[in-house]
């Protein structure tokens, strides 16, 4: 079978639950972002956008907002990353969730090809469409009409991950 780097990081890419408190460094941060914004997008559009989260008060009001959503207040649901990038989708692009979640893709991938832990934190398209995350996004200076796709937290990872499972026998169905 061949195999190569990329190849490599695919398979052994995990998602991360537990972060060290250090923030990442402002160059792994450029190398990620830089990755999301090379997703492929419908029509070569680049209909998503990125919004980094690093600051304290924020990421906890985005906890917070994410435990609401799940009925679990308290809960800390980014795992204590010290790095949140929500991923927003063009409301009117129909396919604004393929979209981001390409981008979201992009972004577990890269982070994981420089060290970093990553994972997929969901309702976002539920925190953002609230008043109040329409507010966050006006605070932001976003303006329009924006789905949240997820948010992809990011950090160095307190412990090492576990193995992949072995792949099912029916992943691949040829025809």
């Amino acid at each position: 079978m061949l195999t190569n780097e990329t190849l490599e990081t695919l398979k052994t890419r995990r998602s991360c639950r537990a972060y060290k408190p250090d923030q990442i460094t402002e160059a792994e941060l450029a190398a990620v972002l830089e990755a999301g914004t090379y997703a492929p997008t419908a029509m070569g559009l680049q209909s998503p956008k990125i919004v980094v989260i690093q600051d304290a008060a924020t990421r906890a009001e985005l906890s917070r907002m994410n435990a609401a959503v799940m009925g679990r207040e308290g809960a800390d649901p980014m795992y204590g990353a010290p790095t949140y990038l929500l991923v927003l989708a063009d409301a009117h692009r129909p396919t604004a969730q393929q979209d981001g979640s390409l981008v979201m893709g992009n972004l577990m991938n890269a982070a994981a090809s420089l060290g970093l832990g990553s994972c997929w934190i969901n309702r976002a398209r539920e925190i953002f469409a609230t008043d109040e995350g329409k507010a966050l996004l006006r605070r932001w200076g976003i303006e329009g009409d924006w789905e949240g796709v997820g948010f992809c937290i990011l950090g160095y990872p307190a412990a090492e991950p576990k193995p992949a499972a072995p792949r099912k026998a029916d992943y691949v169905v040829r025809v």
